[in-house]
């Protein structure tokens, strides 16, 4: 029985070392081997690579020529800056040369001013050189010089009739006139050396009644061209010799603004 018993026990053992063996896993298979499919290199044709070739040329032809268009308008825009700023330098230098002729023509009819105030005589001459003409040519003249001024507003037209009335008629007892309504116009065009002297001919007229309105336009003219000091001569001016005219006002007014 022991001996039957310990072939029973040795087959058993053999059965189960069979099983183990049949039911283990199948090896790994090599990484290197033949179910491993290894790509192959692309072929290019010749006509492929003519194609791409062909393809980058027209972009860089594209390129160059959206790059040369973008330098042509920039240098467009630089030569127009450029001939810009010439015309400014050329204006700039205009101006300045302006104002130099008009502080001068200021200083001038400064002292001239300086001394009719000193010659009393004078003024009257002055004033009593106008006389009225009874030829009707001339009141028409003035008439339809200053229409031309108030009613057309036609500037040019009217500086020539005025200019022209002074030449046909100096002695006229319009010519104050005449001089106070050129320097208006002047003054509205900003040429402010014609001006000031339009209103220094009417300052001249002491008598006149546009003699105050004709100083206080000599100051704006100072001012505008930065000679604050001759603007508060020309204010102050007015309003001493009419304090109760609103010329004087006005000078007033401005004279505070200049403080």
């Amino acid at each position: 029985m022991n001996s039957n018993y310990k072939r029973v026990v040795a087959f058993t053992l053999l059965a189960s070392a069979a099983s183990f063996t049949f039911a283990a896993p199948a090896p790994v298979s090599d990484l290197n081997s033949s179910s491993t499919v290894a790509s192959k290199p692309t072929t290019v044709t010749p006509e492929a690579h003519t194609a791409k070739l062909e393809r980058l040329l027209k972009n860089s032809n594209r390129v160059q020529a959206n790059l040369q268009q973008q330098v042509d308008e920039l240098s467009m825009d630089l030569s127009e800056l450029r001939g810009q700023l010439e015309r400014s330098n050329h204006e700039r230098d205009q101006l300045v040369e302006r104002q130099k002729d008009l502080f001068i023509e200021l200083d001038r009819i400064r002292s001239e001013l300086a001394n009719i105030k000193k010659t009393p005589a004078q003024d009257t001459a002055l004033a009593t050189t106008g006389h009225y003409s009874s030829n009707q040519d001339e009141q028409q003249a003035y008439d339809s010089a200053v229409a031309l001024v108030l009613k057309k507003k036609d500037f040019d037209a009217a500086t020539v009739a005025l200019e022209q009335f002074k030449k046909d008629f100096p002695d006229s007892v319009f010519s104050a006139n005449a001089n106070y309504w050129l320097g208006q116009i002047y003054f509205t065009q900003k040429k402010d050396v014609e001006a000031a002297k339009a209103f220094a001919t009417v300052v001249s007229y002491k008598d006149s009644n546009k003699r105050a309105d004709a100083l206080v336009k000599l100051g704006d003219i100072a001012v505008r061209n930065n000679s604050n000091p001759a603007a508060k001569k020309y204010f102050q001016q007015a309003v001493d010799e009419y304090p109760n005219s609103a010329s004087a006002s006005l000078a007033k007014e401005k004279l505070q603004k200049l403080k």
